[in-house]
C-alpha cells in the first residue's frame, strides 16, 4: 500500500489535473487501465479502483478466452505504486501510475504480472543478485493513406539503414518522443534508423528490474501517443509487414550484488570477461528457451520474425557479438568493461508482457544458477550456416516455428510453470492458445493487420 507521505506528495501535483490513470498490462500484451478523477485520488491510491477477474482472460483481440477461469464475477483492485507517478507530457491533464492487482482481502493476486517479476527479483535477491534491466525496442512509423500499401498505412519513409535520410524525415517526431519520455525520467541512450522503411530504433537507460518493466508500458503508451500527435501510427507489432524487417524488444541484463558496487556478470580473468554465474545464467536461459519464447515473443505475429538469417535468432545458441546467436554478449565499453558486462535476449518482441518477460527469463537464468548449466561453447557463425547434424553436435535446437509449439514446450516445461505458480500458468496457456486458434484459416492478410494496429 502506498505511503500516507507519499500520497500527500503525489497529491501536491496533481492541482491542474483532471485524470490520473491506473495501469496495468494483461496476459495478452495489452497495456490496460482506468482512471481516477484527481478529487478521488487520495482514497483512491489507499483502496484502489476494483476491476472484475474476467479481464485477465481477455485475448489481444478483445474476447474472452474460452475455458477461461474468470469471467463476470469476482473483481481484484488495482492498486498503484506511488514511486511511479508521472504527469503525461502528451496529455497534459493526465498522469499515471503502474498497478499492483490485489485481492480484496490485501494479498498480492497469484494472476498479477507485476507481482510475479517481484517474486522472481526476490528470488534473485535470495542468491545475492540485483537484476538489472533494459528493453531495446524498434518500432515502426506509419503514415495513414488511402491509396498506399496494406489497409490504408504506408512507411513514414523508404530510407535505409541508420542512413542520414533517415533521420531527416523523422527529426521532428522523435525529437518530441524523446522530449516526451525525458519528461517521466526515461533516460534515453541511442537513436537510429532502423532496417525496415520507417523503422525506428530507440534505446533507453537500464534500471532495477522492476522499473525497467515499468518503463516499458511507459515507453510503449509515450511513443504511440506522441506519433498520433503527429498523424502517425506507430507500430510496435513483431513482424507490422512480411516483406519487412521484423520489430525486436530485445531484453538486456545485468546482475549487481545489494550495494550495486559490483557486476556478478564480470570476471576480468576469463577469457570472454564473464563470471561463472553469467555462464549458469546463460545454460538456464537456453535450455527452457523453447518455452521461454511462449512469453517473450508470444504471438502468432511473432514467429514471422523468428527466422534463420534475419538477425533476429532462430537457434539455442550464444555467443559474443553475435546477432545470430539467442543470447549476446555485447562488446563492453572501453575503460567501462567490468560495469558494462551484460547479456542480451534477441528472442523478444514488444507484444510481449513486459513483467511476464523479465520474471521468466529471470526463472530459466536461476535455473541455471541453481543447477550449475552450462551453456556450450559460444558460437562465432551464424548458427543457420550449419547443416542440422552440425548443430545437434553442439545440442543447438531450432526454435518451435509456431505460438502453438512454444505454448507446448512451456506446458511442458515444468521449472517455467512452477516459477510463473498454476493459476498463472494456466491461465496464460488458455488465453494464449485462445489466440493462436483465432488466427488458424484466416490467411496472412488478417493476421498481419490484427497485430499492426494492436501493438
Amino acid at each position: 500500500m502506498p505511503k500516507p507521505s507519499t500520497n500527500k506528495n503525489i497529491l501536491k501535483q496533481t492541482s491542474d489535473l483532471q485524470l490520473v490513470r491506473f495501469l496495468y498490462c494483461d496476459l495478452g500484451g495489452i497495456i490496460r487501465g482506468k482512471a481516477t478523477h484527481v478529487d478521488h485520488l487520495a482514497s483512491r491510491m489507499e483502496s484502489g479502483i476494483g476491476l472484475v477477474k474476467g479481464m485477465i482472460s481477455m485475448t489481444s483481440l478483445d474476447f474472452l478466452a474460452p475455458g477461461a477461469s474468470f469471467g463476470p464475477v469476482g473483481e481484484v483492485r488495482l492498486i498503484p505504486d506511488a514511486s511511479t507517478f508521472a504527469r503525461l507530457p502528451y496529455a497534459p491533464r493526465s498522469a499515471q501510475m503502474m498497478c499492483d492487482m490485489l485481492e480484496l482481502n490485501g494479498d498480492a493476486w497469484a494472476l498479477d504480472p507485476r507481482s510475479f517479476l517481484k517474486r522472481m527479483t526476490a528470488r534473485a535477491a535470495e542468491h545475492g543478485m540485483y537484476i538489472d534491466a533494459a528493453f531495446e525496442n524498434e518500432f515502426y512509423l506509419l503514415r495513414k493513406t488511402d491509396t498506399g500499401m496494406s489497409r490504408g498505412v504506408e512507411p513514414l519513409d523508404n530510407s535505409l539503414c541508420f542512413s542520414g535520410i533517415g533521420m531527416d524525415s523523422a527529426e521532428r517526431v522523435m525529437q518530441d518522443i524523446i522530449a516526451a519520455l525525458t519528461a517521466q525520467n526515461l533516460v534515453v541512450e541511442q537513436y537510429m534508423p532502423e532496417l525496415g522503411p520507417g523503422q525506428q530504433e530507440l534505446s533507453i537507460r537500464h534500471a532495477d528490474a522492476l522499473r525497467a518493466a515499468d518503463n516499458q508500458i511507459t515507453y510503449r503508451q509515450t511513443i504511440r501517443a506522441v506519433a498520433a500527435q503527429h498523424d502517425l501510427i506507430a507500430s510496435f507489432a513483431p513482424k507490422p509487414f512480411a516483406d519487412q524487417a521484423g520489430n525486436g524488444a530485445h531484453i538486456h541484463w545485468s546482475a549487481w550484488n545489494k550495494n550495486h558496487t559490483k557486476n556478478l556478470f564480470a570476471d576480468a580473468r576469463d577469457a570472454n570477461g564473464l563470471s561463472k554465474l553469467a555462464y549458469h545464467f546463460i545454460g538456464g536461459v537456453l535450455k527452457h528457451l523453447p518455452a521461454l519464447l511462449a512469453i517473450t515473443t508470444p504471438t502468432t505475429n511473432s514467429f514471422r520474425r523468428l527466422q534463420p538469417h534475419f538477425w533476429s535468432s532462430a537457434y539455442t545458441a550464444w555467443g559474443l557479438e553475435n546477432r545470430e546467436a539467442a543470447v549476446r554478449v555485447p562488446t563492453r565499453y572501453w575503460g567501462h568493461e567490468i560495469e558494462s558486462t551484460n547479456l542480451e535476449l534477441k528472442a523478444s518482441d514488444p507484444s510481449n508482457n513486459p513483467y511476464l518477460a523479465l520474471g521468466a527469463l529471470l526463472a530459466a537464468g536461476l535455473d541455471g544458477v541453481e543447477n550449475s548449466l552450462a551453456p556450450g561453447d559460444a558460437v562465432e557463425i551464424d548458427p543457420g550456416n550449419w547443416s542440422d547434424d552440425e548443430r545437434a553436435a553442439r545440442h543447438i535446437q531450432r526454435y518451435p516455428t509456431t505460438l502453438s509449439a512454444a505454448l507446448d514446450a512451456l506446458e511442458q516445461d515444468d521449472a517455467l510453470r512452477e516459477a510463473l505458480g498454476a493459476p498463472l500458468a494456466q491461465e496464460y496457456l488458455v488465453v494464449k492458445r485462445a489466440e493462436a486458434e483465432h488466427f488458424e484459416g484466416k490467411g496472412d492478410g488478417y493476421e498481419l493487420t490484427q497485430y499492426r494496429f494492436k501493438f
